[in-house]
């Protein structure tokens, strides 16, 4: 008795394809759409910004739209200068003579209104920085590289535009022409000056920290990669 031999390769194409003749519309259906799979994939894909064609804002749009913002927030360091002018502790100084020069004291050597000059500053940069954040967050949902450092160049160009500001609209920086227009012995207050520089990064810091965390917790979310090319069927059990 001999083995049944196998049939020859052009009697076996209708019986060993893929899906089996009794796999329904299903599977064919499923070739069809793999034949068509790399021209709608990347249809389908170039949607998704991962994958082709970007759906956000070009680069160029992007740029642009951080460079009105770097401007729009530094025009804000102008009202910060006014209320750091305003708030910002007075430093009393007084004038004296001696051997015929003038000098010039502080009235109360421990008093802490310079630190008081700093600290103000600080605390309004902070706030300046949080408005900004979220001003330009509500505005410009999506957020980018480019609106994020926009932001921070323009907190930092309006932390340095309030304090040229309010040294401008504070008192009169010559100390000794000052005490001399006063007289002896009158007390009047000394320039509006900034000890601790680092204030200056108040502003852009809170400004680039908050927005960084609304864009984290409430900005877009990218849509999820779809894979697959239909649903598969297991072919019949013989």
């Amino acid at each position: 008795m001999t083995a049944p031999l196998n049939p020859p390769p052009h009697e076996r194409s209708a019986q060993d394809s893929w899906p089996p003749p009794g796999a329904g519309p299903g599977a064919h259906g499923s070739q069809t759409h793999e034949a068509e799979a790399p021209g709608s994939q990347q249809a389908e894909y170039a949607g998704h910004g991962w994958y082709g064609q970007d759906d956000g804002p070009g680069m160029r749009t992007e740029v642009r739209e951080a460079g009105v913002v770097a401007v729009a927030v530094a025009l804000g360091g102008v009202l910060l200068g006014v209320l750091w002018w305003w708030l910002a502790p007075h430093v009393p100084l007084v004038g004296d003579v001696v051997e015929g020069n003038w000098v010039v004291y502080l009235k109360d050597t421990e008093g802490e209104q310079a630190v008081g000059v700093d600290g103000t500053f600080t605390l309004l940069g902070l706030a300046f920085g949080v408005v900004s954040a979220l001003v330009v967050f509500l505005l410009r949902r999506r957020g980018g590289v480019p609106l994020v450092v926009g932001l921070a160049v323009g907190g930092l160009l309006g932390s340095l535009l309030a304090w040229r500001v309010g040294v401008w609209l504070g008192p009169a920086e010559d100390v000794v022409a000052h005490a001399r227009e006063v007289g002896r012995g009158v007390t009047f207050s000394a320039p509006l000056r900034l000890g601790a520089k680092g204030a200056l990064l108040a502003w852009p810091f809170a400004a680039l920290v908050l927005h960084l965390g609304l864009t984290a917790l409430f900005g877009p979310r990218d849509p999820e990669p779809e894979f697959g090319h239909g649903p598969y069927e297991a072919p019949p059990a013989a």
